[in-house]
């Protein structure tokens, strides 16, 4: 057997693992040679393989068991140096902090190039602001390829419920295993909420990169309609121009599309849906869509494209004849609620609701919905019927059905966003939206003491939505949301006071304050369980978004 030398033994450390002046690599070499060489000295002959192979039965056991200890000594059975190993390890892990490191503080660039871009896209004529023509967003679009036409379109309409049933039929077009682009309005905190893929808000850096990629042919198609004498495009033709982009750069296989305002001239009519979707229309955007029901019927039936499927919430008599008329002209199959598709059976359960939806391809029993209110019932049954109505017609796979609806969620929309005192945020912004919040509310929930904190933008019906509260609301705090559009307090609180009376209605100028009041008041008489007081936040949109933010939902 080779023996070891001086210098051998002086490199190693105790124990036999190699000391700190060597390699990994330098120390597997050299237990691979000491290995090799007690493997020959073992497959030697026992009787002269050994030096002196007459010594005694002791120098050979003294033999064999140093060559065992330096094999069991060796990096490549007791593992490479502690100290070689720990700087490794510590190199791994500072290679990891500084990827993540690195990861954030591009995430943090990105989104402040959104903040830019935004604040960028602010600077046009407002979502609401709508122009009666198509023209500048098809303009742009064919400059790029007409993106929208890359992936089929389920097109939504409606004055209340447009959201939720878009995000409904969404989740289900999932569960069935496509890749969905979706497409609502306003967002609750984040711009990006507006351009979902997958479910979920565009990346920052995909939100740049879209508009990286569509902002020379926005800046093109302005300057020739500002040559014509026209606008430049809008704050929501340009991100209807985006979120098309974005969807066929996915690419997507479907898009759930909703419209801004109406249909007819609303910028996302660029595209033929399929499947068009109409929630129940009522009285909303009365200065751009007209007083009369028959009117804003007429411009929300705009997106009906010729052969068609259009689901239709149920309607008002003469908003139904607006349809039926729209239907026939384009050639499209109607599908009506309850004629073809409604709510078979309704029950209040924690959290949601268990209902039985028929559809034409079929009765679904059993379903849950973690929403509340029979308008979500409602929602369910368009969406469903939607869907099917995408793939043909026939039922849905069972197990779809029961995970898309178990996995639906619409923040701000009877959201429970606190307890002790109960807080709930909606964002009913109209008499009809409060309606069914009201009726929503004495379903679900049993307040004793329900304090409101009311806010509403200045072009709402004010006085409308308050007096859909007053049955319902002990007491109300009236504020505003933070935006220019925002009707001013004192105004609101001057309503107010003629719908409740002068006892009943407290005034706070900031929403936070607003909050803190309603909560005091809610908890105020301390004979009355806790679980039975709340606060109700309603009234627009923004304002939900802002409590949200305040009781850290955002």
């Amino acid at each position: 057997m080779t023996e070891r030398s001086p210098d051998d033994a002086g490199r190693e450390s105790e124990g036999g693992r190699p000391g700190p002046g060597r390699s990994p690599e330098d120390a597997e070499r050299e237990a691979r040679e000491r290995i090799e060489a007690f493997m020959a000295a073992a497959d030697e002959p026992e009787d002269g393989g050994r030096t002196g192979a007459g010594s005694p039965d002791g120098e050979e056991e003294d033999e064999h068991d140093a060559g065992l200890r330096t094999l069991l000594g060796s990096s490549l059975i007791a593992g490479p140096d502690p100290e070689v190993a720990d700087e490794i390890v510590a190199e791994g892990e500072d290679a990891s902090r500084e990827s993540a490191d690195a990861a954030a503080l591009a995430d943090a660039r990105a989104e402040e190039q959104v903040r830019h871009i935004y604040e960028e896209i602010l600077t046009r004529a407002p979502e609401h602001d709508v122009q009666p023509s198509l023209d500048r967003v098809r303009d742009v679009l064919e400059l790029l390829g007409d993106p929208q036409r890359a992936y089929p379109v389920i097109h939504l309409t409606g004055t209340n419920g447009k959201t939720s049933t878009a995000r409904m039929i969404e989740r289900l077009l999932r569960e069935k295993g496509l890749r969905t682009g979706r497409f609502t309005s306003p967002h609750l905190h984040s711009v990006r909420e507006r351009i979902a893929l997958d479910g979920r808000p565009i990346s920052a850096e995909r939100f740049v990169a879209t508009w990286e990629d569509v902002a020379p042919y926005v800046g093109m198609v302005d300057e020739r309609s500002q040559a014509a004498g026209g606008p430049r495009l809008s704050f929501f033709e340009v991100f209807t121009v985006m979120a098309y982009a974005a969807f066929a750069d996915a690419p997507v296989d479907v898009a759930v599309v909703e419209v801004g305002m109406g249909g007819r001239w609303d910028a996302t009519n660029v595209a033929d849906g399929t499947v068009a979707v109409l929630t129940r229309v009522e009285r909303d955007h009365e200065r751009w869509l007209g007083h009369e029901l028959t009117e804003i019927a007429e411009e929300k039936v705009g997106i009906v494209k010729d052969g068609a499927t259009v689901v239709v919430a149920e309607q008002h008599e003469d908003v139904e004849s607006v349809v039926l008329h729209a239907a026939a002209a384009h050639g499209a199959r109607l599908l009506r609620a309850d004629g073809d598709l409604g709510v078979v059976d309704r029950q209040v359960g924690v959290g949601g609701q268990m209902v039985t939806l028929r559809t034409p391809g079929g009765v679904y029993t059993d379903v849950f919905v973690p929403l509340h209110g029979a308008y979500q019932a409602d929602n369910a049954a368009l969406a469903l019927t939607a869907v099917e109505a995408f793939f043909g017609g026939g039922a849905l796979e069972a197990d779809v059905v029961e995970q898309g609806f178990a996995n639906v969620e619409s923040p701000g929309r009877l959201e429970l966003v606190r307890r002790s005192p109960t807080v709930l945020v909606d964002a009913a912004h109209n008499p009809a939206g409060i309606d069914a919040l009201r009726a929503a509310v004495e379903e679900a929930f049993s307040f004793s003491h329900l304090v409101g904190v009311v806010g509403v933008m200045a072009d709402k019906d004010a006085e409308g939505i308050l007096a859909g509260l007053e049955p319902l609301l002990a007491e109300v705090v009236v504020t505003r949301a933070r935006t220019d559009r925002a009707m001013d307090v004192d105004d609101l609180a001057e309503i107010a006071r003629d719908v409740f009376g002068e006892d009943r209605v407290h005034v706070a100028e900031r929403l936070d304050d607003a909050i803190d009041t309603a909560a005091g008041l809610a908890e105020a008489d301390t004979e009355e369980a806790v679980t039975t007081t709340g606060v109700l936040v309603v009234g627009s949109v923004i304002l939900a978004a802002d409590a949200r933010a305040l009781l850290g939902r955002s």
